[in-house]
């Protein structure tokens, strides 16, 4: 397989900063040298990710993924290294030859990760095919004049490349023409299987929304039914497959990544019309969950790319009370945001508001966004008769609830006043009250993150003394260029950890071609994934600096005369392990001599 030359992926690399790569998809923060965020690839209370500028690597503390930024890509977008290459190059607008990409061959990608690919370009087929029709054909036109009717212009048509799905079933065919595997259509989504096992297009007359990845890939559909028909929904959406989960998904966290991390605050929204109506009006941060309620996996992933939340579902009752389920799920999941909500007026839907008043009506919205104790008081006066003194007091009581969570001592009182003032209650009374509920309430406060500090999680692995011996060696050999050279010339020296051993072997190919070590720059030239983590474990290790001779003799020392020992030991342990299991009495007697002999050995190597 061909590959890219090597100074051109080094040119790559050194024109790009890792931070901004990262920052576009996760929200970094600073703490002392690195900086800080939400692990994209696993799920976390506490920021453990950590981006090195000065080295221009990433890596996490909890799950031990870690590389340069080619690394990061390929492990976030699920791609082969010269596609990562190349997707490095379009986001910092680096020209380079298409040539060698196309020269790059096949992709040495697992089974799964192949078939998710394929399933991947399915879609992507499929979105060309449904735009087309849409667009370019009469048999499209009644879905067209409808997506017009709705207000949505044909520039944000081609954004989200809106298509439409017709009657006539077009979809097998077109696959059928191109000899797409039948098993891979199958667990597609894109198409319904009868008993007979033949496969019919899922989507019949509906006007098709794309629903893409955060990075921007097609995964699946949802369709709007063009006409009426009482038989079938008025929305379908693609069932559940490999590369589709909707408790994982985020309608445009794509599109809107680039708004969040300027600053804008992500808009959470109900349906798809929401985002794209808002999107056509200027407002591009927004997103939309897959469902009524919002996943674990979903808050996460707000979180992870911006601190400020405002929700902004519809005004009408049942809208009213999903808002306060969101309020409640990103309190449980102690996301730590600040959110902010939005009150549409006269049980508008964001959609139909938008059209009716327009944008800049709609912005100011956003700009007056309730807190959500604010939200909350209002929502919670709605569930009693405050005409009735019973009902007066249980409000009281519950308003007093959510008073105590405010962190704000000046806020708290200023509601305490609107409290006494509404009710008549004597300030005084509900301070008394207020008391004991703050201090119920004060760990959780305690904990709460606004603060400007970033608390971070470093977990220390650990090492045995060899191990530890290992990897502070190779790591002042790849940072000393004299240590590299004391330490290669000793004789029979080597690493006693096979992989350590096939790093400093691969760092030996690195220093033929470089003279300057460069964490980044080596790790292109290691593909196994399990080396290239060490190498970064290495990297990170926090090391004084001018080593001394002393240190280096120290390793070395463990190395090449206690490990060998400690190794001897260990099997000579197993083996009378085994002898006193069988009762050979004869052996257990030999082997103890022979365990003695090897730990006075090895405190003599202690002591040079």
């Amino acid at each position: 397989m061909a590959k890219i030359p090597e100074d051109v992926i080094e040119e790559i690399r050194s024109q790009v900063n890792i931070v901004d790569v990262v920052s576009q998809f996760v929200q970094l923060k600073q703490s002392g040298k690195n900086l800080f965020g939400l692990c994209p690839f696993h799920e976390e209370r506490t920021p453990s990710f950590s981006v090195s500028e000065d080295k221009q690597i990433f890596h996490c503390f909890s799950c031990g993924r870690g590389g340069n930024v080619f690394k990061f890509i390929m492990e976030l977008q699920n791609v082969s290294f010269p596609e990562a290459v190349k997707k490095v190059a379009e986001m910092e607008n680096i020209p380079v030859e298409e040539k060698y990409f196309r020269e790059s061959g096949p992709s040495q990608s697992s089974p799964e990760n192949t078939q998710q690919k394929e399933l991947i370009d399915l879609h992507e087929q499929s979105v060309k095919l449904y735009h087309h029709i849409l667009t370019n054909t009469k048999m499209g036109q009644p879905a067209l004049d409808y997506l017009h009717k709705r207000g949505v212009s044909d520039e944000t048509i081609t954004t989200y490349q809106l298509g439409y799905a017709p009657a006539q079933r077009l979809l097998k065919p077109f696959f059928d023409e191109r000899k797409v595997d039948f098993q891979l259509l199958r667990k597609s989504g894109l198409f319904s299987e009868d008993q007979d096992g033949n496969l019919r297009d899922r989507f019949v007359d509906r006007v098709m929304y794309p629903i893409r990845n955060g990075t921007g890939q097609t995964i699946a559909f949802s369709g709007r039914l063009l006409t009426t028909d009482s038989d079938m929904p008025k929305y379908l959406n693609s069932p559940e497959t490999d590369i589709f989960n909707k408790r994982k998904v985020l309608f445009n966290l794509d599109l809107a990544l680039s708004n969040i991390r300027t600053g804008e605050p992500a808009i959470l929204f109900e349906g798809y019309m929401d985002v794209i109506t808002a999107f056509q009006a200027g407002v591009k941060s927004g997103i939309a969950s897959m469902g009524t309620s919002l996943t674990e996996q979903q808050i996460y992933d707000i979180k992870r790319i911006t601190h400020e939340v405002v929700i902004s579902y519809d005004g009408d009752t049942p809208g009213q009370k999903a808002i306060k389920r969101a309020i409640d799920s990103f309190n449980e999941q102690k996301s730590h945001l600040v959110m902010k909500i939005i009150s549409i007026p006269d049980g508008m839907d964001p959609d139909e508001f938008i059209r009716k008043k327009g944008a800049e009506d709609f912005k100011q919205l956003i700009d007056h966004a309730q807190a959500p104790i604010e939200f909350e008081l209002n929502y919670l006066k709605k569930q009693y008769n405050l005409d009735s003194e019973v009902d007066q007091s249980s409000y009281i009581a519950e308003a007093l609830k959510l008073i105590s969570r405010v962190d704000s001592s000046i806020s708290r009182d200023l509601y305490l006043n609107r409290l006494a003032d509404e009710f008549s209650v004597a300030k005084q009374l509900l301070q008394q009250q207020l008391a004991p509920l703050i201090k119920q309430s004060a760990p959780a406060a305690e904990t709460h993150p606004y603060h400007k500090q970033v608390q971070t999680v470093k977990q220390q692995k650990h090492f045995s003394l060899v191990e530890k011996a290992e990897m502070q060696l190779m790591n002042r050999m790849l940072h000393y260029h004299d240590i590299w050279l004391k330490v290669s010339n000793v004789s029979g020296f080597s690493f006693v950890d096979e992989q350590y051993q096939m790093l400093y072997l691969l760092a030996e190919g690195y220093f033929t071609k470089f003279d300057d070590y460069n964490v980044a720059t080596f790790s292109n030239l290691i593909s196994e994934d399990s080396l290239q983590s060490l190498l970064v474990d290495v990297d990170m290790l926090e090391l004084p600096d001018n080593p001394t001779n002393a240190e280096i003799d120290s390793y070395l020392n463990i190395l090449m005369h206690r490990a060998p020992v400690e190794e001897k030991l260990k099997k000579k342990r197993a083996e009378l392990k085994q002898a006193v299991k069988i009762g050979d009495v004869d052996k257990q007697r030999a082997l103890t001599i022979e365990i003695v002999k090897l730990e006075q050995q090895k405190r003599m190597k202690q002591q040079v």
